[in-house]
């Protein structure tokens, strides 16, 4: 095997062997894997977004949508007209991948804050007929039923059995796409990022490329949608909003911009930051916000930034001694 593989293949490992060592390390207190658990399911989300925001350059406000679509599809399918598990999932994912090529092959000839108000307009129109479609998905109430996952005969019924299957795809989703930055497709999406024109005058297919990454992106956003619709067993509009998809892109500037490790810690901070605030009550959206501005002015390469420049204090401060 090459070194090169191996250097790509051993952090993942070791990051394996900590979701693993998890439960132990927090004594299997189930409020906790919850927490992580749906982190976990978030941070597929903003690993996609990773790809096409932080890597390619490209802005979207609709991945919230694009997460319900799948959500809700797998939800109507399974729990209204009784299809198998299998086939509910993977309809979510694929009419998640359908919608996001039919948008994105207008969309993405936009750029900057035009394609912001794009992908925002189109997220806006999924909210409302999330909300206007009562009968087929139970409008602003929600909609109640969806079963559990199961595989043969075990069913994920468990927070443990939840956790392991969220944090082994958040892997597998890690692993895909560490090959895929580290790929050809990787280096053309960077050249993307930085100028377009000199991307083409390069022989880059900036339109091929810019709605491939935007489909993968949407596919993870897809997997995502269906582990938390069968999680819950709940879904409701109020979950696939504006607010959400500012959130997720909250999480990959925090974390650090094209660093889907930074992401994926970025996601882990802000989804269990507001757990701990609830014991500051009226006082905790106010620190919420501050903690948000503080690192933005002392992270503005996101956590991955600040790891990297404390690794780099160490090395230097170690070398003098």
């Amino acid at each position: 095997m090459k070194s090169s593989t191996l250097r790509q293949l051993a952090p993942v490992a070791a990051f394996y062997v900590l979701v693993l060592a998890t439960p132990t390390l927090l004594s299997y207190d189930y409020y906790y894997l919850s927490i992580l658990t749906m982190a976990g399911i978030i941070a597929i989300i903003v690993m996609g977004l990773n790809l096409l925001l932080g890597f390619a350059g490209q802005i979207s406000l609709g991945h919230a949508a694009l997460f319900g679509i799948s959500a809700y599809t797998t939800a109507v399918m399974t729990a209204t007209y009784g299809f198998p598990l299998a086939v509910g999932m993977l309809s979510g994912v694929g009419l998640t991948a359908v919608v996001a090529l039919v948008v994105g092959m207008p969309v993405l000839k936009l750029k900057g804050y035009y394609l912001a108000m794009a992908t925002l307009g189109f997220g806006l129109i999924v909210y409302i007929f999330f909300n206007e479609a009562i009968s087929l998905t139970g409008g602003p109430s929600g909609f109640v039923g969806i079963p559990q996952l199961h595989v043969g005969g075990f069913t994920f019924d468990s927070e443990l059995s939840y956790f392991f299957l969220v944090w082994t795809t958040v892997t597998v989703v890690l692993l895909i796409s560490l090959n895929l930055i580290h790929s050809r497709i990787g280096r053309a999406l960077m050249a993307l990022h930085a100028s377009d024109k000199a991307a083409q005058s390069m022989g880059i297919n900036v339109a091929r490329y810019k709605l491939f990454i935007f489909v993968l992106s949407a596919m993870f956003a897809g997997i995502a949608g269906v582990l938390y619709a069968h999680y819950l067993s709940f879904v409701a509009p109020s979950s696939f909003g504006f607010h959400f998809s500012v959130q997720l892109i909250t999480m990959v500037v925090l974390g650090g911009m094209a660093s889907l490790w930074g992401g994926i810690a970025g996601t882990v901070f802000l989804t269990a930051m507001p757990e701990f605030l609830r014991a500051y009550e009226n006082m905790e959206v106010i620190i919420y916000g501050l903690i948000l501005i503080l690192c933005m002015m002392y992270l503005p390469q996101g956590m991955a930034g600040g790891v990297s420049k404390l690794v780099a204090l160490v090395r230097r401060r170690l070398g003098r001694a």
